[in-house]
């Protein structure tokens, strides 16, 4: 009541009734409710004395807390106009005894000590408790906080050299303040660590113990509204766990739309590459891959990555590879992706709303047919074939590999199209073709792989393609595969070229990965064609000139792109 009318009332109720502090009269900006207690109205009477301050401490641990210590406390001394010295000395040890205890304050309310800071306190306890953040018994910050802060260090380390130089102390305060740190207070806060630790500023930049450090100091100092509001920017909730809401921003993908990682996207995780390949050599190795994902709480990719996407003969994922898997887990997954960029500190590092902002959700399948053009750049071909006809090997194939022994049931790599560059994503299909669910048929192109040295090989084909794709706006396109070997007659109604002209398809295309240098990608730049062209006659799709139209930039930009890639290293 001396909070609301800012004077000591003559007459007290037993209990008030509740007040609400509108948000634009508090620091904090936010409402807070006020809820009196009246002790008459339960039977449980605590006395003023230390240990009845204990028990009631242990009391409100029990009733409010449910033993889990979640709900803050603050412990008031009131009426220390009836007192003349102060009993913080004896109060003190029991606030480091109970974590959830925030902090204590002597007050009265008949002159007005204290009374709106105490309800300052309150909200502060709430918006930025101490208990998660540090330990007062060891005096130091707590796993869990030590931990999200790291995070947030090597986010923000943007060149990855361990210091955080002023261009990125700047960034960060920017990021987390919205403003900018002015050059002597630089200083100033460099000259704090220096004075303090030994190995606190490095090249005069901060260190991931001085960053720590100064956290720790901020807590001890009662400023954790400092610390609040970076690990919340950063996408921290209460528990310092990361906010579900941060990790998986809303984003609609209608039926029949794809998803894709756009431009800004791109750049962002071009440079985290960058980052993170020390060495220049276009590649990761698996200490700097481990460095990359350092800031995830778990490695998100396994061994089946390096069969999916291009290695270089160490098998490192190659710059090409570590795009296009992003790329493949952005088209199958769009959930785990906005995930994974999350960790990265996309919203934050490439200043955007959230990582929805960089996925590009294309417009529905159906509109490209009826406009015959198509803007989107990642296509999916479902590879079928029985067992042993060569499926692994033409997947494979399309990463430069040729009979080695691998295995993984996708395969994504760039292809070129009329100058365009275009990902292709292989899935190879479980041949069961009794169980063929919708998504092994959801895609922009069939590829039926059969063994010509197998006499019953394309007889699978054959039924796949009548049960599933007759009546099919997809393209087909028929593989014989093995065609190093003997070719041997099918044991089926008619000859493969025939069953494609019946059906109004290519002829079959000969492939084989038993090569000694690297398999044609040749093969491959058709099928991304055909993919991209759904409507384009059969009677187009046999000429020469059309497929000699597709292919011609395909060599040149392969060469072009990774020159221009090779370039932009250099200069950096």
């Amino acid at each position: 009541m001396s909070l609301v009318s800012e004077e000591f009332p003559n007459v007290v109720p037993y209990r008030a009734e509740e007040i609400t502090i509108p948000a634009d009269v508090t620091p904090e900006r936010v409402p807070t409710h006020i809820v009196d207690y009246s002790g008459t109205s339960r039977p449980r009477v605590f006395h003023s004395s230390d240990s009845a301050v204990t028990e009631k401490c242990l009391y409100f641990r029990k009733t409010w807390c449910g033993g889990a210590s979640r709900v803050p406390l603050i412990l008031v001394g009131n009426k220390s106009d009836l007192v003349e010295h102060s009993s913080m000395e004896t109060i003190l040890p029991i606030m480091n005894q109970y974590s959830e205890i925030e902090t204590c304050v002597e007050c009265s309310a008949k002159n007005l000590k204290n009374i709106s800071e105490l309800f300052y306190y309150a909200q502060k306890a709430v918006l930025h408790p101490t208990g998660p953040l540090y330990c007062p018994e060891k005096k130091d910050m707590k796993p869990l906080c030590v931990k999200a802060l790291t995070r947030i260090f090597k986010v923000s380390d943007l060149d990855n050299d361990g210091i955080l130089n002023d261009n990125e102390l700047n960034f960060f305060q920017r990021t987390c303040f919205n403003t900018p740190l002015e050059p002597q207070a630089l200083e100033d806060v460099k000259n704090v660590v220096r004075k303090n630790l030994n190995d606190g500023v490095c090249d005069n930049g901060l260190t991931l113990k001085g960053f720590l450090f100064l956290h720790t100091l901020f807590i001890q100092r009662g400023r954790h509204e400092t610390t609040w509001t970076v690990l919340r920017r950063f996408g921290y909730d209460d528990d310092l766990e990361l906010n579900q809401d941060y990790l998986f921003p809303p984003l609609k993908v209608p039926p029949d739309c794809t998803t894709e990682l756009n431009h800004n996207a791109y750049l962002f995780l071009q440079s985290i590459f960058d980052k993170h390949d020390k060495d220049r050599d276009c590649a990761l190795s698996p200490e700097e891959l481990r460095d990359l994902f350092d800031v995830f709480p778990y490695m998100p990719w396994g061994p089946d990555v390096n069969n999916t996407v291009c290695t270089n003969d160490q098998g490192w994922i190659t710059y090409q590879g570590y795009l296009s898997q992003w790329t493949l887990t952005t088209y199958l997954d769009v959930q785990r992706c906005l995930e994974y960029l999350g960790y990265l500190g996309y919203s934050i590092i490439a200043e955007q709303e959230s990582q929805a902002s960089g996925i590009t959700v294309t417009r529905d399948k159906k509109i490209d047919l009826q406009k015959k053009q198509t803007q989107r750049s990642v296509f999916r071909c479902n590879v079928f074939g029985d067992i042993g006809c060569g499926k692994s090997g033409f997947l494979q194939a399309f990463l430069g590999r040729n009979l080695m022994e691998h295995r993984s049931y996708y395969a994504i790599s760039t292809t070129y199209v009329y100058g365009q560059e275009k990902y292709l994503l292989l899935h190879e299909v479980f041949p069961d073709f009794d169980y063929l669910s919708d998504a092994d048929l959801a895609c922009d192109i069939v590829c039926l792989v059969y063994d010509v040295s197998n006499p019953y090989s394309f007889d699978y084909c054959a039924k796949v393609f009548k049960q599933y794709f007759t009546d099919s706006k997809t393209p087909c396109m028929i593989i014989a595969a093995k065609s190093d070997l003997p070719e041997i007659k099918q044991m089926y109604g008619c000859s493969p070229l025939e069953f494609c002209r019946r059906h109004r398809m290519p002829p079959p295309q000969s492939f084989t990965c038993n090569t000694a240098a690297a398999p044609s990608r040749d093969i491959y730049t058709k099928l991304t064609t055909m993919a991209m062209y759904p409507h384009v006659s059969q009677a187009d799709l046999t000429t020469s000139t059309f497929w000699l139209r597709a292919s011609v930039g395909a060599t040149v930009f392969a060469v072009l792109g990774f020159t221009m890639y090779r370039v932009l290293l250099k200069q950096r």
